[in-house]
């Protein structure tokens, strides 16, 4: 079967997932929603700096809407419950990086499961970190252990590999004073995802989390002045930060998840650095027996290539499409991993027996 699927956004990770989405057996793209005028009544491929794939993107949501698809991949820069709500209504499935991971408790979780209830379709959020590194590859993991005590899921990053100057300097506030870096959003915007992370973890496991989560927020400062390509960060600004979320059982941390963004490792006070094993995730287990696992490749190899095709947005869209078949076959509500099958990907369509 062919299950016919809309991309929302043509940002790096929506780009990734419209190639993603025409290499799929199993997948079919029949439209693309886009922001500006500007990418409006462009052919898609054209928009993705590919060859035309005969799919013009519109900014008419209400044409989306009511268009024949089975599901939408949505992957604006930030999500917007109100619509998702509208395309959960409308009847169309919903893949996103964005979250709803793993959202019992979260606020508005009940207008949405409603809404994917009136639609009878079904809402999964997936990813990378979160949305995999943080959730799904641990509790496979655990599966080689009894006893787990104890579950980290950890990302080690060069930061520079993320050229959205926007985003580095305003949002994450890379290049501000320690003072106003303290004030970064970051512990609760990548907190909402990461929580969800803990507490899935939590269910599958049978931890008996305390109520509140631990949070902690480290900074580096430059000793001098760091070229980066989102400009200089002067000496005394933030060069490096370190995100940690815990979830704990009578004070003490069961899980641990963690990001550590760094731009570069000179010229930093503290002297932090990315470790010999350099840019990688990591999980690891400690049960009986204790279990580490790391991944590498989902990094870009240097800070000279093409960052717009970044293994780890590429990993994050792939995630997504590769999702797809398992959520439109899913029973309507918000799905997760735990009720979910295991998602694989597919072969190279050169691999494939040819039509007859």
């Amino acid at each position: 079967m062919t299950y016919r699927v809309i991309q929302w956004a043509t940002g790096n990770v929506g780009r990734n997932a419209i190639e993603g989405i025409l290499a799929h057996p199993e997948l079919e793209l029949v439209g693309a929603w886009v922001h500006s005028e500007a990418k409006s009544g462009r052919d898609v491929g054209e928009i993705c700096g590919i060859d035309p794939v005969g799919v013009v993107a519109t900014n008419r949501v209400e044409a989306l809407l009511e268009q024949e698809a089975d599901c939408v991949l949505y992957s604006p820069l930030l999500a917007q419950p109100p619509e998702v709500i509208r395309i959960l209504h409308s009847g169309k499935n919903v893949v996103t990086p964005l979250g709803w991971f793993f959202p019992p408790s979260s606020v508005g979780v009940a207008e949405v499961e409603a809404a994917c209830r009136k639609g009878g379709v079904t809402l999964h959020g997936t990813g990378i970190h979160p949305g995999g590194i943080t959730e799904r590859f641990p509790l496979m993991l655990s599966a080689l252990c009894r006893n787990v005590r104890h579950v980290r899921a950890e990302e080690f990053s060069d930061i520079r590999t993320y050229p959205a100057e926007a985003v580095v300097r305003d949002v994450m506030l890379f290049g501000k004073t320690p003072e106003d870096a303290a004030k970064s959003p970051m512990l609760d915007l990548l907190g909402n995802g990461f929580k969800q992370s803990i507490d899935m973890l939590a269910a599958a496991l049978g931890f008996e989390l305390d109520p509140e989560k631990r949070s902690l927020h480290e900074m580096a400062v430059a000793t001098a002045p760091i070229a980066t390509p989102v400009g200089v960060l002067e000496t005394g600004t933030v060069a490096a930060q370190r995100f940690t979320w815990q979830g704990l059982v009578k004070g003490e941390a069961v899980t641990t998840v963690r990001v550590n963004w760094l731009m570069g490792q000179e010229h930093l006070d503290p002297p932090w650095t990315l470790g010999a094993a350099g840019e990688r995730f990591e999980v690891e287990i400690t049960g009986e027996p204790p279990a580490h696992l790391t991944f590498r490749g989902l990094h870009p190899p240097d800070l000279h290539g093409d960052l717009e095709r970044n293994p780890g947005i590429i990993a994050t869209a792939n995630h997504c499409v590769n999702s797809i078949p398992y959520v439109c076959r899913a029973e309507p509500g918000i799905r997760s991993y735990l009720d979910l099958p295991l998602i694989s990907g597919r072969a190279d369509a050169t691999l494939l027996p040819s039509p007859r």
